[in-house]
């Protein structure tokens, strides 16, 4: 009768913890609303300047018109993220964009950077915009590879410093042909899949 006890109560314990960690692991970053006049920034390299598409089909371009915000895109093709680092301050006090979309990362796992140095660029770009009160989304870049996957880091900054983050739809995309123009660039339809993507997280995280 002892024993039954016991296993019902190290049950019910159990199951009090397995409840506890879903609802810790299921909080989800937000974002304060974006005004109808709010600007977004969308900053990084030629993912965002829409390599691989016609201007027009690029993921900033296509995300503007399913949100029906201002998106301004600094994209810079070839760029690293510490060059991309040097040029975040200037853009952001041009544009003062009251969310900043940061995608960066995939030119320096080409080149075979430190990833350590990476993650430290990224982790700066982040800081930079907050210490601005510039709320920030990161898009996590995959590394390229046999197996395409995506560096911790990205995952490790955002809880840091408690932002939304989009982990899968660029390995997904740069893994399905069908969405790619070549190894390393989506298509039309890879950046249309993009911007859906984050349109979605930008909902559920409560910015628009």
């Amino acid at each position: 009768m002892k024993n039954t006890f016991q296993v019902a109560l190290t049950n019910v314990l159990l199951f009090a913890l397995i409840a506890i960690c879903i609802a810790g692991c299921s909080k989800k970053a937000t974002l304060p609303p974006l005004g109808a006049d709010a600007t977004i920034l969308a900053f990084g390299d030629s993912l965002t300047f829409g390599t691989g598409a016609s201007p027009e089909s690029s993921y900033p371009v296509i995300l503007k018109s399913l949100i029906n915000r201002s998106v301004v895109i600094h994209g810079v093709p070839g760029e690293v993220s510490r060059d991309g680092l040097s040029r975040l301050p200037a853009v952001l006090d041009e544009v003062q964009p009251k969310l900043l979309l940061l995608c960066h990362g995939g030119n320096d796992f080409l080149q075979k950077q430190p990833e350590a140095d990476v993650a430290a660029n990224v982790r700066a770009m982040v800081k930079l915009a907050q210490d601005k009160n510039i709320d920030v989304v990161i898009i996590a870049t995959p590394r390229p590879g046999f197996r395409v996957n995506v560096p911790d880091f990205y995952a490790a900054i955002a809880k840091e410093f408690s932002i939304p983050i989009e982990t899968e739809i660029l390995r997904d995309i740069l893994t399905d042909n069908s969405l790619k123009s070549d190894l390393i660039h989506p298509n039309a339809a890879g950046y249309r899949k993009l911007a859906e993507r984050i349109a979605e997280l930008l909902k559920k995280a409560g910015a628009v």
